[in-house]
């Protein structure tokens, strides 16, 4: 419980320091936002007018004391571009990427747990030397890159969906899907094949300890042995590897959105750094900086939760 609760006050303060760098990584760029809002052509009257407006002429530790306690509470600040409230722009691209993310990660779960066990139950020499090869090949693939494979093939060449034509979920839950079915899985893809190829070494490693061969002494068969003994140890490190997966597996949602030109928050964010729209930037890099932080946090509570060597340690 005191090792927790040590977690929890770091993940507080991972926190803390985050959104302070986020807020003042903002403020010390070059670029102007009263100058991108008001054109180069605006006088420096007009544009000192609208930095009080928009509270930019406050010292920056108190704009940030302000900004930190609004954010608290639900208060996202409102956007220089748009002028409306953050929270309402990023409540449905929020959605969106979370959705995206979600989807990638259970293509994940169902596609690698079964092939990583098919893999490493195996014994072939020539199989194992494919397995190795593919899951290189497959991991030094940036999920980018496989999402443009993707959109030539499946999208241009053979017609299954057309590139750029999605449709939110507040419109139609099948037709969403199936247009994320195709980023998700350009996100999922290398994330597989990592999987796999630990899942694969973990259980030849337990396939090789001595209660294995125990086992098989006392009239055990392998897929048995497998079943009930293997399996639950060499799970464990992958359970820890797919749950920390989930915060990269964020980040490649993000930028998948860009090739498959998704309303996320990851085209928000660049069209709000392109427009210096701050408030707008400080609030999606810290969400996705807490989804990061708190993803990491549970996946050390699960793998303590499941290898009670952690807890005694």
């Amino acid at each position: 419980m005191k090792n927790i609760a040590k977690k929890f006050l770091a993940l507080i303060i991972t926190l803390f320091i985050v959104s302070l760098l986020a807020f003042l990584a903002f403020q010390i760029i070059p670029g102007d936002p009263t100058t991108k809002l008001l054109g180069t052509e605006a006088t420096e009257e007009a544009k000192l007018a609208l930095r009080i407006q928009l509270g930019l002429d406050k010292p920056i530790l108190l704009r940030y004391w302000n900004w930190l306690s609004a954010f608290l509470t639900g208060d996202f600040g409102t956007s220089y571009s748009y002028h409306m409230p953050v929270r309402e722009m990023l409540s449905e691209k929020l959605a969106i990427t979370a959705l995206l993310t979600l989807f990638s990660f259970v293509l994940t779960v169902a596609l690698s747990i079964p092939l990583g066990i098919l893999a490493g139950s195996v014994r072939n020499e020539s199989l194992d030397r494919a397995v190795t090869a593919l899951d290189q090949v497959v991991m030094s693939i940036p999920s980018f890159f496989i999402g443009i494979l993707v959109c030539f093939f499946f999208g241009k060449l053979f017609k299954f969906f057309v590139p750029g034509d999605f449709v939110s979920y507040t419109q139609d839950w099948g037709a969403c899907l199936s247009y994320l079915l195709f980023p998700a899985l350009s996100v999922a893809i290398p994330r597989i094949a990592m999987t796999v190829k630990m899942l694969r070494g973990s259980i030849l490693k337990e396939l090789g300890q001595d209660y294995v061969r125990t086992a098989q002494s006392r009239g055990g068969n392998r897929a048995f042995i497998l079943r009930r003994h293997v399996l639950r140890n060499a799970l464990l490190p992958v359970i820890t590897f797919l749950a920390v997966s989930a915060a990269e597996i964020m980040t490649g949602s993000i930028i998948i959105e860009q090739v498959f030109t998704i309303p996320g928050v990851g085209r928000l964010l660049l069209a709000s750094i392109s427009n210096r729209d701050f408030p707008v930037v400080q609030a999606i890099v810290v969400i996705l900086a807490a989804w990061i932080v708190v993803v990491n946090f549970v996946a050390d509570l699960l793998y303590q939760l499941v290898d009670p060597r952690i807890r005694l340690r």
